[in-house]
């Protein structure tokens, strides 16, 4: 049963909602403090699965050769370009005037630019959507049935969504649709691939799912803009890499 994958879906949506509703009534620190904490929440939750390592070669080599990999097929742009397509329906189901987006970024009434928008928006599609934590927690969550990663990812994003939305307005809480088709595509997947797995191979894809999940909190922070989307190919190769490195070397 994915009940994290729901649980981590109906955060996004209630977030959403709850930010949307309350719009330019959340204070401006708050705004700034909030995604600070959620940013050193997920390195936390990435040195802990980072403790799991087994082969730290493997690991190390997964990450590289995923990353060259997500760079060279521009894996992120294209993750960026799904979410824009995206964006042009869910303007026809929110906004009356697609010329207009009339979203508050202050007391002042500041309008947000369109081009604005889209980067904002994009960003937490890519976020919520296709993030090392949501990717990694929803695999984890098919292999073991550790619902944990994802039940804390959930309460990051019940708060960030929440955030996001009262700047964008209604559009976050829509992400909750692609989100829980994506992460339930990889829930099932993961109880595909588990009887091909070994303890050491589990633990190996735990701490590289961790390494991405430190990097995630970079981005959320603010401090580096890590292509985190670009490193997700290592979540694929770990397991591989990390067998053929036991069977091989040890």
């Amino acid at each position: 049963m994915p009940i994290g994958v729901i649980v981590n879906s109906c955060a996004v949506l209630f977030g959403g909602v709850i930010g949307a509703a309350l719009g330019d009534k959340v204070p401006e620190r708050l705004r700034i403090s909030l995604p600070l904490t959620s940013g050193v929440a997920s390195m936390s939750m990435g040195i802990i699965s980072m403790g799991k390592i087994k082969t730290m070669p493997a690991v190390i080599l997964a990450i590289i050769i995923g990353t060259v990999i997500g760079e060279l097929i521009k894996l992120e742009s294209r993750i960026a370009a799904v979410a824009g397509y995206s964006k042009k329906y869910m303007e026809k189901l929110f906004l009356k005037n697609k010329t207009e987006i009339a979203t508050t970024v202050d007391k002042k009434k500041k309008e947000i630019k369109p081009e604005d928008f889209m980067q904002q928006f994009v960003a937490i599609v890519i976020l919520f959507c296709a993030s090392g934590t949501g990717i990694f927690g929803a695999l984890n969550e098919g292999m073991t049935g550790d619902h944990s990663i994802l039940f804390t990812k959930s309460i990051l994003d019940l708060f960030t969504s929440a955030i996001f939305a009262t700047s964008l307005g209604f559009f976050v809480s829509a992400i909750c649709i692609p989100q829980i088709v994506v992460l339930m595509i990889l829930f099932f997947s993961a109880s595909v691939i588990l009887p091909f797995t070994t303890p050491t191979m589990i633990a190996d894809f735990t701490a590289c799912g961790g390494i991405i999940m430190f990097a995630t909190g970079f981005r959320i922070s603010n401090i580096k803009n890590f292509p985190i989307a670009n490193m997700l190919p290592a979540l694929v190769l770990v397991m591989p890499i990390s067998h053929l490195w036991t069977t091989l070397v040890h």
